[in-house]
């Protein structure tokens, strides 16, 4: 049975989940050396570095295409010691799933490589976060058919040992009122939770309807990080 207690191992790679999932369960997608590591640019826009010094600053830096940027997410605001520009992009709350989130009543569907195209349309639409053409590969998707249409999405992003990210929340502008994202949220919850993982997710910390829905799944916040940008 799953523990949803924080221990010390995973209070540390919930302080730098990008690392920790790109050398825990993401270590196949990692692109880098020892102090820097980033996602394939389809996939992703996250980097991390393994420790603030000037050599970890120069070896992302040999990571990026002139003019390309990629997002930290750190427990600091970061400061650059090389070449690249930071833009700080403000915090990020971080909350963590302390129970089952119960059942879900509503029919969801596995989404897959046949309907990529019509996630990224949907992210497209709604900006849950930055969704490219390999997001989906990240882990499981699920979704909600409305009158033949992708009405709403959730997936899986950071995958730090032991926990999955659930990311990826949107409903269709014509779909909402039905609550599909709560049924979506609770699904992708006792599907991570069934494998053995603890739920986690990021969400802006004036974003109140939200937290609010996540609250009421379980969640609890446990930290703010920073989201910045990072460009050479």
């Amino acid at each position: 049975m799953l523990s949803f207690s924080l221990t010390p191992a995973r209070q540390a790679a919930l302080d730098h989940p990008v690392w920790s999932s790109l050398t825990g369960g993401h270590r196949h997608f990692a692109q880098g050396g020892s102090l820097a590591l980033r996602y394939p640019r389809e996939v992703g826009p996250f980097a991390a570095l393994a420790e603030p010094g000037a050599r970890a600053w120069d070896e992302l830096a040999a990571l990026l295409a002139p003019g390309e940027s990629v997002m930290l997410v750190t427990p600091d605001p970061v400061v650059c010691a090389s070449r690249l520009e930071v833009t700080r992009l403000g915090p990020v709350l971080q909350m963590v799933a302390t129970r089952d989130a119960g059942h879900c009543e509503a029919a969801t569907v596995l989404l897959g490589e046949d309907d990529a195209p019509e996630m990224r349309s949907l992210t497209g639409l709604t900006n849950p976060g930055p969704f490219g053409t390999r997001t989906h590969e990240l882990g499981e998707f699920l979704g909600i058919r409305d009158g033949g249409m992708l009405a709403a999405m959730t997936g899986e992003r950071m995958r730090p040992q032991g926990m999955v990210e659930v990311s990826a929340v949107c409903v269709h502008p014509e779909r909402r009122g039905k609550a599909y994202a709560r049924s979506l949220m609770i699904e992708k919850m006792r599907r991570i939770v069934d494998r053995g993982d603890l739920p986690f997710l990021h969400v802006y910390p004036d974003n109140r309807g939200a937290i609010a829905l996540y609250e009421s799944l379980g969640y609890a916040p446990r930290r703010v990080l920073q989201l910045s940008k990072v460009t050479l």
